[in-house]
């Protein structure tokens, strides 16, 4: 009897951890900040019993830091373009199964095929936009128009440069004339001194990501590279502030959700993918973030879902800064993923500019 029942407690114990483990299915997503509506993740929770532990890392060379490290426990992250490719190239995500993401038919197809996942096998777009120079118009001469103006003497001490190494030598490398895919190291090189002459001379306040919001908003700096969807939210604490893709041109990019190869809840993270990627989720997004949906019927249905639920008419003048028409794309370019020896290069000239 008593070995009998010391079974029965076992079968009993296992049954309920079995249910415990059930109950508590969860998603780990890593994203940018400022980067969801919020509502979003609850609706998921309460729809599907699927608990969503969500962070944030600043920039993709933070994500991908994170990640080499074992810093970061996620299964799902929301990476941009070239670092996509980084991360397929590096054998760390897992190709995922789009049956259980139905709502990927809902992706317009100028998102699909893109050189980070030609065969489009790892990724869902998330989002898509620009980056341009945000400035305050009470605090500069008149408009801004070229990259120049991020190395300029005349504004020192109210230019804040974008805190990632990409970014911040493709303005450079974009100002000298030069492709922002350059591999050609005497370019990256020039681009580099630029920055660093800029950087000795005072011109930057600050060196940002995230903490950018304050500054500009409350009217501590002059002229900042940064998003046009996080322009347009700035632009709602602060209407002096306006935004420009430079005459030069500038990068276009996609953010896509990517599942890690060792990632722990596949299932789940899946299920956050379709959510995140349905009309209603991009539309309620689109309102909250300002960045332009790759759901081509929540970008057409946009306008009218402002109108319906401000009462009043949306501003296409923002609408065509948060999605870019085809003019501007023209002078834009996507990201590729840079050679590994490229890539040593970037981040020792980061390292040498003492960021």
């Amino acid at each position: 009897m008593l070995a009998l029942a010391m079974i029965l407690t076992t079968v009993l114990t296992l049954s309920a951890c079995g249910g415990s483990s059930e109950e508590e299915r969860v998603v780990n997503v890593c994203s940018w900040g400022e980067y969801i509506d919020d509502s979003l993740i609850y609706q998921f929770e309460d729809e599907t019993g699927i608990k969503v532990n969500y962070q944030t890392a600043e920039s993709n060379e933070a994500l991908y830091s994170l990640l080499k490290t074992g810093a970061g426990d996620f299964d799902v992250i929301v990476p941009s373009d070239y670092m996509i490719a980084r991360l397929i190239d590096e054998g760390m995500l897992a190709e995922l199964n789009y049956d259980n993401i139905p709502n990927y038919a809902l992706i317009d197809d100028a998102y699909k095929g893109l050189s980070f996942d030609p065969e489009n096998k790892y990724t869902v777009p998330y989002t898509w936009g620009t980056v341009g120079i945000i400035y305050n118009t009470t605090m500069v001469d008149e408009p801004i128009t070229s990259w120049d103006a991020m190395f300029d003497e005349k504004y020192a001490g109210n230019v804040l440069m974008i805190r990632n190494s990409r970014d911040a030598l493709a303005a450079a490398l974009l100002d000298l004339g030069y492709d922002l895919n350059t591999t050609d190291t005497a370019q990256i090189q020039e681009a580099y001194e630029l920055l660093a002459d800029a950087k000795n001379k005072g011109v930057y306040q600050a060196f940002v990501m995230d903490e950018i919001f304050n500054k500009m908003e409350g009217g501590n700096a002059a002229i900042a590279m940064y998003y046009a969807g996080d322009y347009l939210t700035m632009r709602e604490s602060n209407p002096d502030l306006a935004f420009v893709v430079p005459e030069e041109g500038s990068n276009w990019f996609v953010d896509a959700m990517c599942v890690l190869k060792d990632a722990q809840h596949k299932e789940e993270a899946e299920a956050w993918i379709n959510f995140i990627a349905s009309t209603e989720s991009n539309l309620a997004n689109m309102d909250y973030i300002w960045y332009a949906s790759p759901n081509k019927e929540a970008l057409e249905q946009y306008p009218a879902y402002y109108e319906e639920t401000y009462g009043e008419p949306l501003d296409m003048g923002l609408y065509e800064i948060m999605a870019a028409p085809q003019e501007v794309l023209d002078r834009c370019t996507l990201y590729e993923n840079l050679p590994a020896d490229i890539l040593t290069l970037y981040n020792d000239l980061w390292t040498q500019l003492g960021i």
